[in-house]
This record gives C-alpha cells, structure tokens and sequence, in this order.
C-alpha cells in the first residue's frame, strides 16, 4: 500500500514499532475514505474491522434506549447520547473489541466532513499475529491496553449513573 502523507510514527498503535518493523505491519491496513454524513460503523451491526481515523472529524454516539424500548415520557429529539467528537490529531482507533471478537458494534461512528482511515480486519490482523508474533505481541499490547483504559472509563461512568439513580430513586420514594 503506498500512503507516503500518513505520519505512521505518530500514531500510538505503532509508537514503539519504527523502520522495518513498521514496514511489515503497514501491509496489514488499507484506506478507506467516506464522505461526509456517512456511518463508519453502526451500533448493532457485527463487524471485524478496526480503523484509525488518519484525517477528518467524527461524532460518536450510543443509543440511550434499547432495542424495541419505548418511553413516553422521555421527551427528546434523539433518542443517542453524544460519546465524543473527535478529529485526526491523536489518531483515534475505532472497532478493536470486533476486531478481537466479531460482536456487534457498541456505538455509531459517523463522519462530519469527509474523512480518512487506515482499516485492518480480523482476518489481516490475526494472519500478521502468527507470520509475525514478536511484533503482533507488540500491537496487542496497546490494544489490550487501549480496552483496559476503557473498561475502566466505563467504570467510572457505571459507579456515577448508579449513584445519581439512587438518589433520584431516594428522592422520589419520599415525594410519593
């Protein structure tokens, strides 16, 4: 694949993985392009793909209601929560939990100007691990840490919205 304008180096995936090294994990990406409006990845859909915004802008959000679920009284114009809006300056990865286990996707990620990726899939990723497993370890590692950083970010936000629920819950036992 010829990217000579991506900056590799720059990208946390491949932070400690430098010139020949580099040059045998680079294979295992292509580029995508979308436009601008169009969904990278939708929430619910299975998927095996992992990509890494190179440049442009995204929003990512997650439905706040479940599948099938109907609440009258929520009155909003959307029924998603806004996770993040993110561009290419820190070269945000997307899809590595499906990337390791084909499940469905945990959120939507959409394009809000036309934007680039480096895509890889399971297929790609999981040969590249076996024909060269010093280096795969390598990029598992970050992976691994990548999704250790976010369970305990969800974390967090669980012990936040059990406590606010509680309280709601506390406050509305002694209104009724």
């Amino acid at each position: 694949m010829n990217t000579p304008d991506i900056d590799w180096a720059a990208i946390t995936l491949f932070a400690d993985i430098t010139g020949p090294a580099l040059d045998k994990v680079k294979p295992i990406f292509e580029v995508r392009t979308l436009d601008a409006g169009e969904d990278l990845i939708r929430e619910g859909e299975e998927g095996d793909e992992m990509f890494i915004l190179i440049e442009g802008r995204v929003r990512i959000t997650k439905s706040m209601l479940l599948e099938g679920m109907h609440l009258p009284l929520l009155e909003m114009d959307s029924p998603r929560k806004v996770l993040a809006t993110l561009d290419q300056s820190e070269y945000p990865l997307f899809g590595e939990i499906a990337l390791m286990d084909r499940e469905t996707r945990s959120a939507t990620v959409r394009t809000l100007v036309p934007s680039r990726f480096l895509v890889t899939d399971r297929l790609r990723f999981f040969d590249f691990l076996e024909r060269e497993p010093a280096l795969g370890v390598r990029l598992f590692k970050r992976l691994a840490r990548r999704m250790a950083a976010t369970i305990r970010r969800t974390n967090g936000e669980v012990v936040k919205l059990s406590t606010a629920l509680a309280l709601a819950l506390s406050r509305y036992k002694t209104l009724g």
